[in-house]
Parts: C-alpha cells; sequence; structure tokens
C-alpha cells in the first residue's frame, strides 16, 4: 500500500491540489495516527478544512470505523459524522466506500527510503522487514488487519478490494536485490516479484497469526533462515512438463 499513490485508473484525486498555508502532509498524517483532528485543537471549530487537511481527517475517520465496525459495516455516513464533514463531500471524491477504504490505506503508508547501493544485504533486508512490521503494527495497520480476517472469509471481498490496493514492500525488496545483484551477492536470476514477496508475506502471516509487535527474532530468523540461503543459493528452474516419449 502506497502512500498518497493514485489508484489504477481512477480519476478520483485529480482535484486534491495540496495548499502550501496548510500543515505538511507529514503533520497531518501523525495528527490523524494519533487520533487528533488534523486541523488543531486552536482552529477546529473556526474554519472550513480543505484539500489535504480535510482528506487526511476523512482517511482517519474511515480506517478507525473500518478497525470498530469491519469492512461490512462500514458506512459513509459514520465515516462523515467521525470526521465533521458532510456525506456529500466524501461522494463528490470517492463514490463508495471501498474507493475510500482503499485510498485511506494507501494515503496511510508510511512513507520509505531505498537503501544505499552500498549497504549490507542482511542489514538492508532486516531494514525493509522491519519498516514493513512497524507499519503493521501502526494505527493504519490494525484496520488493515482487521480488513485482512474479512477478507480470508469472505473471497467476493478479497477479490473486490485487491485490484484497489497496492503493495510496495516487494518493490522495495527488489530494490535492495537489484544492488545486490550489480555487486555480485545475488543472482541476477533472483530478481523476481514472487522471491521478493517472500519476506513480507512470511510477516503478514506471522502478524494474522501472532499479531503485533513483531519480535526482532522472527525478523531475524526470516532474514537468516529464508531469504538469505533463497538468495544465495537460487537456481532457476524450467518449469515446463517433458514432452511425451
Amino acid at each position: 500500500m502506497i502512500i498518497g499513490a493514485d489508484l489504477p485508473g481512477s480519476w478520483l484525486y485529480s482535484e486534491w491540489v495540496p495548499d502550501p498555508s496548510q500543515p505538511p502532509r507529514a503533520a497531518l498524517v501523525s495528527r490523524a495516527c494519533r487520533g487528533a483532528d488534523p486541523a488543531g485543537p486552536q482552529d477546529r471549530h473556526s474554519r472550513r478544512r480543505r484539500g489535504d487537511e480535510l482528506r487526511a481527517a476523512v482517511h482517519a475517520a474511515a480506517l478507525e470505523e473500518l478497525h470498530q465496525r469491519g469492512f461490512g459495516e462500514l458506512t459513509m455516513d459514520a465515516v462523515a459524522a467521525r470526521a465533521r464533514t458532510g456525506k456529500a463531500t466524501l461522494y463528490r471524491y470517492w463514490p463508495n466506500k471501498l474507493e475510500l477504504v482503499a485510498d485511506a490505506l494507501n494515503w496511510f503508508q508510511s512513507p520509505y527510503a531505498p537503501p544505499s547501493a552500498h549497504g549490507d544485504l542482511r542489514a538492508q533486508l532486516l531494514a525493509v522487514l522491519r519498516h514493513i512490521a512497524d507499519d503493521l503494527d501502526s494505527p493504519k495497520g490494525v484496520a488493515v488487519r482487521s480488513l485482512i480476517s474479512e477478507m480470508i472469509r469472505s473471497p467476493e471481498l478479497a477479490s473486490a478490494v485487491r485490484p484497489h490496493l497496492a503493495d510496495p514492500a516487494p518493490v522495495w525488496i527488489l530494490e535492495v536485490l537489484r544492488c545486490a545483484a550489480v555487486h555480485g551477492e545475488v543472482p541476477a536470476a533472483a530478481l523476481t516479484p514472487r522471491i521478493a514477496a517472500v519476506g513480507p508475506d512470511l510477516i503478514r502471516a506471522h502478524v494474522v497469526l501472532n499479531g503485533t509487535p513483531v519480535p526482532e527474532t522472527v525478523l531475524t530468523e526470516i532474514v537468516d533462515c529464508v531469504l538469505l540461503p533463497l538468495l544465495r543459493d537460487y537456481t532457476p528452474h524450467d518449469h515446463h512438463l517433458p514432452a511425451d516419449s
């Protein structure tokens, strides 16, 4: 889930123009994640929120509703009431709750700076996995876990939600592997989306079964016992069935 990323093929966010007079986006996200009104206490009732400020308030409200009610019981009316805005404002930018929840999850993805091209492979993999684990332990991560639980129970919901969510974690891993391949630490053939998804998927599986926070020992075991052996000994295989004799 990518912070601020437009959903594929979506027109919804072309009207959101950042206002230079408003607080920086990072501050808005931080306030919303703490449960505070993004407008701040001094002007909560004194002026109309717009742009990124309003968007952050709506997204925070949507994630809280998702956590408390679940996607099935979440309504646009409840989100509007929690965000202290009109339902018409929500429908102006999000035609339904699926688009709203997907955008909120993307918006609250904490940013991650790509690792140095000259760093240690093990340390870089640990840094990426640690960031993913911390993100799952954030207020957004709580909402994500609620949604994942519903998606497991409802294949129809999973099919509807999945195309609207972007997962940057394999991209981060692929960038680490690309740098490692340049320095000869891993074979170039190992740079595949499936291999890049192994670490993030193992973390999510741990969180679904055990909750958060993810212990550092778990991250270390994933890197040392799974990723590094897989990467350094990786040999591509031809999966085609042999021809009939």
